[in-house]
């Protein structure tokens, strides 16, 4: 089990000409998409590298638990690989959570970028003293033409300076304000489903991003006051919701998502946004850089959020 409260560990950065290794912790992958993403990656610069086994199928996941396991673990273990991207999400990281040898991860600190299902391991990395990072994925946001924020990529995974958030054009503001915190969250139905665990997440001093898809209106005012009645908003500085997609109820639904959010989030007294490209997206995948320090500003016209440390190291 992870170990909370460890001084913050860095990876070093990525640069041109480096080998990402890629790994599949969750859902069984499609080899076209991979294939696809691999392409991309290459295009962008980059080397890959990934097991024969990383398209092995077990009912749902990317074959066994131990197979993911062992996987992940090689890629930190490996020196010729200088980052690990998850191919997908879908189900599964988390029977990796008990297993997993957390303090040979930590000895081996390297950039580790997922969403979705891979949203609990981000976390426990982060609750273990590891920056992680939420961003575009192999075979998802690298196979689609559009899929990834090259400029976000690349300020998270090789600046060592703080840097802004370039925030697109559907961000809006629900309730003003500023705020600095630990930048933390993921996909809101993974983290609901650490409470109660070993791996329940830690949320105090937080920027908290929340993204989804595909749950309805009242699936997400549950979730929120799941998290309220646990106690893990009570210390949270600032709210940051993803872009949601197909988070509704019916077409002609009378009511807002934003709306059904502030019912619970208005309460908070704190900055609340909404509409950050970054998880599940229709576009443009935004990496963001979870465990450092980061700054949220929510005007009525403009939100900005800037990152005030950097994620790697030289």
């Amino acid at each position: 089990m992870p170990n909370p409260g460890r001084q913050l560990v860095k990876p070093p950065a990525l640069r041109p000409g480096d080998t990402i290794g890629i790994v599949a912790p969750a859902s069984n992958v499609k080899q076209a998409d991979l294939e696809a993403g691999c392409a991309a990656l290459h295009q962008a610069g980059y080397k890959t590298f990934h097991l024969d086994s990383i398209l092995e199928r077990d009912l749902y996941f990317a074959g066994t638990a131990g197979r993911r396991m062992r996987e992940l673990e090689e890629m930190f273990d490996r020196d010729d690989v200088r980052a690990i991207l998850c191919a997908r999400g879908g189900y599964g990281a988390n029977y990796l959570l008990q297993e997993l040898d957390w303090k040979k991860i930590a000895n081996h600190p390297k950039i580790f970028v997922g969403y979705s299902d891979i949203t609990c391991l981000l976390t426990q990395f982060v609750d273990s003293g590891l920056v992680a990072f939420q961003g575009p994925m192999a075979a998802k946001d690298w196979a689609h033409a559009d899929g990834v924020n090259l400029e976000s990529w690349i300020a998270a995974l090789t600046q060592t300076a703080p840097w802004d958030v370039r925030i697109n054009n559907g961000v809006v503001a629900l309730a003003e304000g500023e705020a600095e915190g630990r930048l933390y969250g993921g996909c809101l139905s993974i983290l609901v489903a650490s409470l109660g665990t070993a791996y329940e997440i830690k949320t105090d001093d937080t920027i908290l991003f929340l993204e989804d898809i595909g749950a309805k209106p009242y699936q997400i005012d549950r979730m929120l006051m799941q998290l309220k009645l646990a106690g893990k908003l009570e210390n949270v500085r600032g709210l940051i919701f993803g872009e949601m997609i197909d988070c509704i109820q019916a077409a002609n639904q009378d009511y807002t998502l934003q709306e059904v959010i502030m019912r619970i989030a208005g309460e908070l007294n704190i900055p609340v946004a909404y509409g950050l490209k970054s998880g599940h997206v229709t576009s443009n995948n935004i990496t963001l850089p979870l465990g450092v320090k980061a700054k949220l500003q929510v005007e009525k016209e403009q939100v900005g959020i800037k990152i005030l440390e950097s994620a790697v190291t030289v």
